[in-house]
């Protein structure tokens, strides 16, 4: 069996976005008080922060 990883793509707003962060940054707090590995949390965190916001489609350019 071939091991294939799949990318998946969600679209959130601003709100829903610091909630994601919101939640990650306490289970990443949490790993670190209970002395577990946060990689994989800080890993998804950064995503969450480092993602780019959706372009926007220009109409007006359409309408020429």
């Amino acid at each position: 069996m071939m091991n294939t990883t799949c990318t998946r793509v969600i679209e959130v707003d601003d709100f829903e976005q610091r909630v994601l962060m919101k939640i990650l940054a306490d289970k990443r707090n949490e790993c670190i008080a209970e002395e577990k590995p946060t990689e994989d949390v800080s890993d998804l965190l950064l995503k969450v922060i480092d993602a780019p916001p959706k372009k926007k489609k220009d109409r007006d350019r359409d309408e020429r």
